[in-house]
């Protein structure tokens, strides 16, 4: 399986403003914008740190999903939630061949936590040996910051001031969180239940 995500977020979405806010930076200099880049960085830090975490798409984008097989020929579980919609599915051969496969052959099952794309008839498409099956699907909460949780947007922005705030760090733990962060974003984690969970 892998998951790969097809466009970036644009500059412009980053809630640069926002976090500037929250940090208390000065406002009304000639050099305001100086440090949006580096803001910028450890918005995108940060977000990745919480999809990571959570297993959630935060800001919508596009993502291509690669499959060798389907684990429950009826319906396969997406990677990542909440999907927005389903653009696309192809079968690939060994060869590097793709079918389209028709939209009337699948639907999108929508669950903000395991949201599954769903076989039509009796079973997802037979995938040939040594091919696999692409997904194209646009999965987040929403293409703006604002479009949020509110308690998610603000887990980002409390990390991204964290990020900041020990930039020249490099005795923390690996993984380290702060617990503000983690108690915000508990809700959204998976949900593991069973043998070896």
């Amino acid at each position: 399986m892998m998951l790969i995500e097809e466009s970036q977020l644009p500059e412009a979405a980053l809630p640069v403003a926002a976090l500037r806010r929250h940090l208390r930076l000065g406002t009304g200099f000639a050099e305001d914008d100086l440090q949006d880049a580096v803001l910028g960085s450890f918005l995108r830090a940060a977000l990745a740190a919480i999809e990571a975490r959570t297993g959630k798409a935060l800001m919508a984008r596009g993502f291509v999903w690669t499959l060798h097989g389907w684990r429950d020929a009826q319906a396969e579980r997406f990677p990542i939630a909440p999907v927005r919609a389903v653009t696309g599915v192809a079968v690939i051969d060994r060869f590097g061949a793709a079918e389209t496969v028709p939209a009337s052959a699948y639907r999108l099952e929508q669950d903000d936590q395991v949201p599954r794309l769903r076989a039509q008839g009796a079973a997802l498409p037979t995938l040939p040996e040594g091919g696999a099956a692409e997904i194209r699907f646009s999965a987040g909460y929403g293409a703006a910051f604002d479009d949020l949780p509110a308690d998610l947007a603000q887990a980002v922005l409390m990390l991204a001031a964290h990020y900041y705030a020990y930039r020249e760090a490099t005795e923390l733990g690996q993984g380290c969180m702060p617990f503000g962060v983690t108690s915000l974003i508990a809700r959204y984690r998976p949900l593991r239940v069973g043998f070896g969970a």
